[in-house]
């Protein structure tokens, strides 16, 4: 499995061509402490300092770095795939070699961090749809009412695995603007800022 990297990862991955070895290191080390505690603007502002480049350019180098870390680890990519995905950002050998090793080393704990995040809500399974479309009725005799009827299949990961059922009722048009809106959530929890927020709250 190959990772799918957007331009804005890469922008933020490109601050680490002025790095070297060690430095990558530590911005491994930041980007954990990242996922287990939030971001640390004194840390951002001693990596600029000791750079000498601004404190935005060190952020989003962690935070780039972070998501390329758990991206990795959460999908246990092998070594071939994962030098594979990163040959897209344009390194240099000896960088990539160091971003593989990094990867190596820490994957297994940002699994594990990764765990410990998770919440115990029920989790998505399984999605039945049916569309029913009502043409008419004895008061009126010609009209198309269309409505989806969804079952939403969900399991609990508890003690013992639980299986559950939700069915809803819709119109297309509350559907549409539901999937509007659930789509913007989903772009806002990819947000720095969101991260932020949740790993504050933990």
């Amino acid at each position: 499995m190959l990772l799918v990297l957007s331009e804005d990862h890469k922008a933020h991955l490109s601050f680490l061509t002025k790095a070297d070895g060690s430095v990558i290191e530590e911005f491994g080390r930041i980007a954990l402490e990242f996922l287990r505690k939030g971001a640390n603007p004194k840390i951002y502002e001693g990596a600029a300092r000791k750079l000498c480049v601004p404190v935005g350019m060190v952020q989003h180098g962690v935070e780039g770095l972070m998501f390329l870390m758990t991206e990795s680890s959460k999908h246990m990519i092998s070594e071939v795939d994962f030098m594979d995905s990163v040959i897209t950002l344009g390194f240099g050998e000896e960088l990539n070699q160091s971003l593989l090793q990094l990867y190596m080393r820490h994957k297994h704990q940002v699994r594990s961090i990764l765990s410990q995040l998770l919440c115990n809500q029920p989790a998505y399974h399984n999605l039945e749809w049916r569309l029913d479309v009502q043409l008419a009725s004895r008061s009126v005799r010609q009209q198309i009412i269309p409505m989806v009827t969804i079952r939403l299949l969900l399991t609990s990961y508890d003690a013992n695995s639980t299986h559950s059922c939700m069915d809803l009722q819709t119109d297309p048009s509350t559907l549409l603007h539901v999937i509007s809106t659930l789509e913007a959530a989903l772009a806002a929890m990819k947000t720095s800022h969101a991260r932020r927020i949740l790993r504050n709250i933990k």
